[in-house]
């Protein structure tokens, strides 16, 4: 892929547009947003070229759609004419939530390759997890580099789209769960007299921490929540105050409560 071009500048685009910058490739980038200005501070973050939609387009090899739901169908209305000017399919990759590959493959009008994503937000840091699937006109070899422009991303993990809704319940609403237990830890240290600096810095390195070598160990979580839990100690003792207050069944209802919404709003 020479030229991938993203449509919609705005915080997930601009994330992944950054990962794909600093990708191990000579693709170039082409950006195009309806806030010109904001196309042009990110075009000069990260080295891209600043164009109108019709020269992205035509040009572009990969074309990452970051516009909202709802405005998916009027892009289409503009977009088709061009992608249907072009003498090779242009791979589209979708994120906007709850729009399903077949819904994309409709308002292309044409059969063309796609590529659903719902990443979140922690790709702007690098440590994203994305999930995606594909349509049947995605080769490999298009997978492939589809995988290498995200790699600065995070983590790539393709599942059947039937899934990604539940999946994402978790992946992309879960960063919003976790900082907010990262403010309640922050809190209660700060309760017990902590500045608030060094409480937002502790708890921020405990889940990083903590994190890491979840995934490091291949331990089950119980497991390893079990291995800092002394008999009579200080952990379990706080362990049984989240208990009580019924911390792991509030945390797994936030996840189907997400989820459900989700389903709703593709009503």
């Amino acid at each position: 892929m020479k030229k991938i071009g993203f449509i919609g500048c705005g915080n997930m685009g601009g994330a992944l547009a950054l990962a794909v910058s600093k990708a191990k490739t000579d693709a170039s980038i082409l950006l195009c947003d309806a806030n010109t200005q904001k196309a042009e501070q990110l075009a000069a973050r990260i080295g891209g070229t600043v164009v109108g939609l019709k020269d992205l387009a035509l040009e572009s090899d990969c074309i990452f759609i970051g516009v909202k739901p709802q405005g998916l169908d009027a892009l289409f209305l503009e977009l088709r004419p061009y992608l249907f000017e072009r003498k090779t399919d242009a791979l589209l990759v979708s994120m906007a939530a709850g729009i399903t590959i077949e819904h994309i493959e409709r308002i292309a009008a044409a059969p063309c390759p796609v590529i659903r994503i719902m990443p979140n937000t922690p790709v702007s840091v690098g440590k994203g997890m994305i999930l995606y699937d594909v349509n049947g006109e995605v080769t490999p070899s298009m997978e492939e580099e589809f995988c290498a422009l995200l790699s600065a991303a995070g983590v790539l993990d393709r599942l059947s789209e039937v899934s990604i809704d539940a999946a994402s319940a978790l992946s992309g609403c879960g960063p919003a769960f976790v900082f907010l237990f990262a403010e309640a830890l922050a809190d209660g240290a700060v309760a017990c007299g902590l500045p608030r600096e060094k409480a937002n810095l502790y708890a921020a390195q405990t889940l990083l921490g903590s994190a890491a070598l979840l995934l490091e160990s291949g331990k089950h979580p119980g497991e390893l929540k079990d291995a800092v839990c002394s008999p009579g100690g200080t952990t379990i003792e706080g362990v049984h105050a989240l208990e009580c207050g019924a911390f792991r069944a509030s945390t797994a209802e936030a996840v189907i409560a997400a989820y459900q919404k989700t389903l709703q709003l593709k009503k």
